[in-house]
This record gives structure tokens, sequence and C-alpha cells, in this order.
């Protein structure tokens, strides 16, 4: 499962490459050059669908570019102009209204994997001397239509509603999710019922070290633990010299007195950083909400709310009292310490395959255990149940690490109303977008869904809400995340 970035200049329309390949999930991005306005590049992914029955919907790539000016040494994002792209068969472009990026699919009706295919992306920028980084997150299409959330089972369930379009057009009251509740609402909260598009995966170790280095020191400072002048192998996200929490995001060169940027990689394995035992694709853990949002807001894609979560998990159908993001109550443990390939990209459990396949009911903190490889579960012929999918055929949304939502418990929560991250921060590290939760408290609007690998039942039911009514907006080994858009 790889993403791969290539650094290369663009100086008044001429290009030279200056830079190799990274990986993270199974996107490739390579062979990239420049003419003009033009970025050109071969896209590949694999066990990529279209399908026309149920669920009706697709996989896609969401398509961003970098940009950093030679004599600011800055990183920005590049907006796309509205047309001008090209793909080859079989993919097509889905262009979006903020021109951020783009989503690349299948352009008809099939499945399996992608081979190397060219797009060119038509770039507004000025000429001048830039490094450019392409980068590639995999994403799923959440339909618009009507579901059910509340299943009776687990804390603070909501009632038993269908979210449609009147829901969706005109609001909900308090009392309808909860006889508990004081707050409404309203129609500005994305409440899943419009279509969406959802990652694929929960951010990974390699695609948060991404995210790091094309920050400035003082961007840096406020997104990891570790002081980005520590030296090199110093781990970033906790304090000691060994391993925790399966969490090998490492300084590789250290940062200079607040001028020069630390550069990251991941290293489980001490010794070589970003080597093929090291981590990369391990889900992101050790993190709280103000990590994720910056990074959300980088990617240019917005966090996902709790009503989105169970749509994404449950889809059309109806609820089952008890069940799990892959709509059933079966359940199979998958533990840290046992796996095969630990740390590498075939990172798969050493169990036999069952149903529900979970990375949960460890019920340790021990630092030994942790997070495992995103989409670990899922094989080019596993099923729903057996690899532990969404509806949609989103991966892990039980289990592994918590997802991070916006809630609807709190009035700092039901404020927001959607807006995207527009792929720049401000310029300490944070997100900077008005309607997102900014409140240092537990009664910010964040919260989270679906368990972790510590956690047991109900945490890891599709329909609990106890991390939304008790919440932190504070790091912690088991929080993770993804986007939406």
């Amino acid at each position: 499962m790889k993403t791969k970035k290539l650094f290369f200049q663009w100086i008044l329309g001429l290009t030279v490459l200056i830079g190799t390949a990274a990986k993270a999930n199974n996107v490739q991005i390579a062979g990239t050059s420049v003419s003009g306005s033009n970025i050109t590049f071969n896209i590949s992914w694999e066990n990529s669908w279209y399908a026309s029955a149920a669920p009706a919907n697709w996989d896609a790539v969401w398509v961003f570019v970098k940009y950093q000016d030679c004599n600011t040494k800055l990183w920005n994002h590049v907006n796309l102009n509205a047309s001008g792209h090209t793909a080859g068969s079989p993919l097509q472009i889905e262009t979006v209204t903020d021109s951020k990026g783009v989503f690349i699919r299948r352009s008809a009706v099939g499945g399996g994997n992608i081979a190397a295919t060219a797009v060119t992306l038509s770039m507004n920028l000025p000429a001048g001397t830039y490094n450019f980084k392409v980068y590639g997150i995999e994403m799923v299409n959440i339909p618009q239509g009507d579901f059910q959330v509340g299943d009776g089972a687990g804390s603070y369930t909501y009632n038993n509603v269908t979210i449609n379009s009147s829901a969706q057009t005109t609001g909900l009251t308090a009392a309808t999710l909860s006889a508990s509740y004081t707050n409404p609402v309203p129609a500005t909260f994305p409440m899943g019922y419009n279509s969406f598009y959802c990652m694929k995966y929960e951010v990974s170790v390699e695609q948060y070290a991404d995210f790091l280095n094309s920050l400035t020191f003082d961007q840096q400072k406020n997104r990891v633990v570790t002081d980005p002048i520590s030296p090199a192998g110093s781990y970033a996200m906790y304090s000691g010299a060994s391993l925790q929490y399966r969490c090998g995001l490492s300084i590789v060169t250290p940062g200079s007195n607040g001028a020069i940027p630390a550069v990251f990689g991941s290293d489980a394995t001490p010794g070589t950083p970003n080597s093929p035992n090291d981590g990369q694709d391990v889900a992101m853990n050790t993190i709280g909400w103000f990590d994720l949002a910056a990074y959300l807001d980088w990617a240019a894609l917005r966090p996902m709310t709790e009503l989105e979560f169970e749509k994404v998990c449950r889809g059309p159908q109806p609820r089952v009292s008890g069940e799990y993001a892959w709509g059933s109550t079966q359940v199979t443990a998958v533990y840290s310490n046992a796996l095969n390939n630990a740390f590498q990209s075939n990172e798969v459990p050493s169990i036999a395959v069952n149903n529900g396949m979970c990375a949960y009911g460890l019920n340790s903190a021990s630092s030994a255990y942790g997070p495992i490889r995103v989409g670990a579960m899922a094989t080019g012929t596993s099923g729903r149940l057996s690899s532990g999918a969404g509806y949609y055929g989103v991966m892990d949304m039980s289990g592994n690490v918590w997802e991070t939502v916006i809630g609807t418990y709190y009035l700092s929560g039901t404020t927001f109303t959607g807006t995207l991250g527009d792929g720049t921060l401000d310029a300490t590290g944070f997100a900077n977008q008005a309607t997102w939760p900014t409140a240092n408290s537990s009664s910010s609007g964040v919260g989270y869904r679906g368990g972790s690998y510590y956690n047991v039942a109900p945490y890891i039911c599709t329909s609990d809400r106890y991390s939304i009514i008790n919440s932190s907006v504070n790091r912690s080994y088991g929080l993770g995340g993804r986007g939406v858009r």
C-alpha cells in the first residue's frame, strides 16, 4: 500500500527532478513532470471499484499538490484551474468547486487494480522557481440517501431515528435525537444524508510525517511532543528511547534554532529510518484533536461528524442492536502482538481469518501494544464481514484507533457547518477554519467513535456514544482519525 510523491523544480516552465519517492498506502504517483502550468504524473492503485449494484459507489484518490518557493523555502497549497485536466482510460477526473485538488476515479463500472495511468492537472500559478510535491489519499464515495442511527445498545445511543432529506433540510430537534439533549441540530450541520467522500483508511504514520515535512519549524513544534531540534532518532510523540504504542514517528534530521524545520520519518525498528519494517503504514495514534484538525486543514479535507460516522458504517441497512461497523454482532479480536510481517507494508494478523476481524480487546494501557497497519484485514478477495469493513468499503471504523468526530451533544459541536480545509494553517501550525471547534475543554464539541485496539465492547459498536459525552481534546495513545470531503 504505497503512495509515491516525487519532488521536482519548476523554473519558468522548465522541469528538473531533484528528489526521490516516499510511500504510504497502495496509491503510487510516479513519473512526475511539469510543462508550463501543467503537472503530469502516472497514478496507480490496487483493488479499485465502481459498482452499479449495492452499495452502488466507487473508490477514488484525492490528489492535491503543494509547492515550495525556492526563495522563501515555504510550502503552499496549489490551486488548480477549473478545467484543462486530463486522465487516460480507465480513469476520469472529478473537479471540486474550491479548486484545492481533484478526485481521480474509474470512469465506468468495473473493479480490480488500476495500472499506471497518465494524469495531467492544470495549475493556477505564476511563473517562478518552485519545488512540488504531489499527494494522493484513498477515498470512498458515500452516496446520498436515507440511513438510520441509534440501535438501543451501548452508552448514550441516539433514539431510533432516520436521517433523510427532511432532517437535513430542516434540522433535528433535541428531543428527536435524545431525551437528555438540550441543543437542536441545525440544517447546516452535516448529517450524512448528502453525498460525501470518506478516507478509506485512518491517517497513517507516514502520512502524518509527510504533513510535518511541509511545515515551518514553529508549525512543527505544535504538532509533535518532542522539540524538532532534538537529536536524530528521537521519537516525536513521546519521550524515551524505546518504541511506544507502535508509533514510530521520529526525527530523521533535527531542525535548527527555530529557522530550519526538522525532517520526520518512521523508525519503528530503530536504526535506519524509513526502512521496509519501520511501521509507515501503521495507523497514526498518540495525537489529539488539534493535531488531526491541522492535518485535515492542510489536506483540504474536513472532520467527520458522528452522524456521518454511522452512515459510513451502516449505510442504508436496518439497524442491528449492538452491531459493529461490518453490520453484525460477530467479532474476532486481533492483537498487535500476534502479527505476521510486523511493521511491514504487508503486516497482517497471524490468526486465522474469521468473521468480524478487528483490532480491539487488549484491555491494556501498556505501551508495548498499539494499532496495526491500516486496512490490514482486507485482501483482494475478502468480503465485508471478514475484512471488518463498513457498508461502503471504508476500513477500520470499529477498533484500531478511535475515530475523531464532531459531536451533536454540545452546542460547540452543532455549530459546525462542514467548512472544508483550505490547505493552509496559521503561523503556529493550527487549523484556521472558523467553524471548526477550538475550545480546549471537554465541551469542545469534539468526540470519538468506534473504539480502539485496547477497548472492549460496547465502545467499538457503531452506535455507542460514550466518548462523545465524555471526551477530551488531549493527545492519547488510542486516538487517531480520518477526514471527509
